[in-house]
């Protein structure tokens, strides 16, 4: 893994099962976390329908302006799998059947169990490398900095888990966050000025509401470990002002 300056990446979720709550979606929280601990800034995720147009149009938008962009579901067996087809047109590529998956595919299944179905999981655009499935054999693939990938959380975490060893990374993004049962009203004013003392670090506020509380989590971040503690402590020392013992993690 060698590392750049400031690597973005986008997230891709494809399915209709996702937009109707059938599914509710895990994969985004798992690669946001995987690509911060690799300093690969996540700056944008779209969910879209399986609707081969939309496909093509979210994905040339986001492989444009991302350094990196992963999508999720859609590249099983059934009819409604049509995220390899999508990427291949976005590409202007040829769908192929690709002689190593469907060789991946047949040390897998018995011949009677390799049914047309199955197959249709070795289909790709003609030049995808290979992404490992370690869990359930039929792989992924990467096309440029697209990376395609299964929707099944534990699928997805494999692969995921795979593909970083060759991405670029960027510098670590440390992050701090101070939270308390405080009403958010009660410290914007100061926090604003605290944030624009720190142009460089992002500083943000999410109120909750728990065992019948309202609170804040204030939380700084940031590739400068100094700064960001400095920050830190700033927003600790505003949390402790409203008359509470913030909790710091």
């Amino acid at each position: 893994m060698t590392e750049m300056s400031n690597p973005t990446a986008a997230v891709l979720i494809i399915g209709n099962e996702i937009l109707s709550v059938r599914t509710q979606d895990s994969n985004l929280n798992s690669i946001a976390k995987k690509l911060s601990s690799l300093g690969i800034k996540l700056k944008e995720a779209r969910v879209v329908p399986d609707v081969e147009d939309e496909i093509i149009a979210a994905l040339n938008a986001l492989r444009n302006r991302y350094t990196y962009v992963f999508t999720t579901g859609g590249i099983g067996a059934t009819h409604d799998d049509i995220t390899a087809d999508s990427v291949a047109r976005a590409f202007g590529l040829p769908i192929i059947e690709n002689p190593e998956a469907r060789a991946r595919l047949e040390a897998h299944y018995t011949p009677a169990n390799l049914n047309a179905a199955r197959l249709r999981m070795a289909r790709m655009p003609e030049g995808a490398a290979l992404i490992d499935n370690p869990v359930s054999v039929a792989p992924g693939f990467r096309i440029e900095n697209v990376y395609v990938m299964a929707g099944v959380p534990n699928i997805m975490q494999a692969m995921l888990d795979g593909v970083v060893a060759g991405l670029k990374h960027g510098a670590t993004i440390y992050s701090v966050s101070v939270s308390g049962p405080v009403p958010e009203n009660n410290v914007a004013e100061e926090l604003g000025a605290i944030a624009a003392n720190y142009p460089h670090l992002d500083i943000g506020s999410y109120p909750w509401f728990r065992v019948g509380k309202w609170g804040t989590a204030l939380v700084v971040r940031g590739t400068d470990k100094v700064l960001v503690d400095e920050a830190a402590d700033k927003l600790f020392a505003l949390m402790a002002k409203q008359g509470i013992e913030p909790e710091r993690e």
